[in-house]
């Protein structure tokens, strides 16, 4: 069973990602951005996406416009607000002398700093459009997706959620083998990813879904190798580093990070725990922020 969007809602996407306003970054202009704030309704680059997640999810949800599953509302908030021209006419109403919007090269500091006084602290709205108390004086349904945004953090300096973004990590799950069965003759197995550890479910449709496994990921050598290699396009390929196979860990055989085609990846081949059988072959890639 394919538990993804349907495709109406995937071509409502893309066609909003097509129009002109939008193949430019909210917030910095680079081109082609390939992220978008679901709930605040812009479309942005991956330098900028990592300020945004900083901000946390109360402020700003991120998501990835080809590699992430989106709902019906999330795309429908996104259509509501319009993209970035829209939203842009609202969160960047009153710019002060003195405030510049940073460009596609502007370095980390000068990024952070506007685009968190842009929605974090809303200081170029319309005064009158400033959230105090938590409700907001502007009714308009064409913009009210990205007030919302707001309306939980009532325009206080709020910390929940806040994380340092450093990258980020691409998994692409490769295969399933041997995999317990949860129904009579099969299942219908997926994955979920969280931090530092993995679960396969089988998808029941009248029924809670059941555990098939579990394992947890050391990210660690490939953070570490990642960091220290720094711009992985200057080299050949050639492997950096490695995660080691132990009693302790569910790897059926030492995983090492290598540099290929100048990009950072780690293959590995994990024994399910807590389940009788199962095996799962990952391909994990370091995305540096900087590209």
């Amino acid at each position: 069973m394919e538990l993804g969007r349907p495709a109406s809602s995937r071509r409502k996407l893309k066609d909003l990602l097509l129009k002109k306003d939008n193949r430019n970054c909210a917030d910095c202009n680079a081109p082609d951005p390939k992220w978008a704030s679901a709930n605040i309704g812009v479309f942005v680059c991956l330098k900028c996406c990592g300020v945004h997640r900083s901000l946390g999810t109360h402020i700003s949800k991120v998501l990835s416009v080809t590699l992430d599953d989106w709902s019906e509302d999330e795309i429908d908030a996104m259509m509501e607000v319009g993209g970035n021209a829209s939203a842009n006419s609202i969160y960047e109403a009153y710019i002060p002398d003195g405030v510049t919007k940073p460009g596609p090269d502007a370095g980390h500091e000068q990024r952070s700093n506007f685009i968190r006084s842009k929605y974090e602290f809303q200081e170029f709205l319309k005064p009158s459009l400033r959230i105090i108390s938590g409700k907001s004086s502007l009714e308009s349904s064409s913009t009210k997706s990205a007030i919302d945004s707001f309306r939980s953090t009532s325009g206080t300096e709020r910390q929940e959620g806040m994380v340092e973004f450093i990258g980020l990590l691409k998994v692409k799950v490769i295969k399933g083998t041997d995999l317990a069965i949860r129904d009579i003759k099969s299942s219908d197995p997926y994955v979920i990813l969280s931090l530092g550890q993995q679960k396969v479910f089988d998808h029941d449709t009248f029924s809670s879904d059941d555990i098939m496994g579990e394992a947890d990921i050391d990210l660690q050598s490939l953070i570490t190798s990642a960091m220290a290699f720094g711009d992985a396009g200057m080299f050949g390929d050639m492997q950096i580093g490695k995660w080691l196979k132990s009693d302790d860990n569910a790897l059926i055989e030492d995983s090492t990070v290598n540099i290929i085609d100048g990009k950072v990846k780690q293959m590995m081949s994990l024994k399910l725990q807590n389940v009788e059988s199962g095996e799962l072959d990952l391909e994990l890639e370091w995305i540096p922020l900087d590209q």
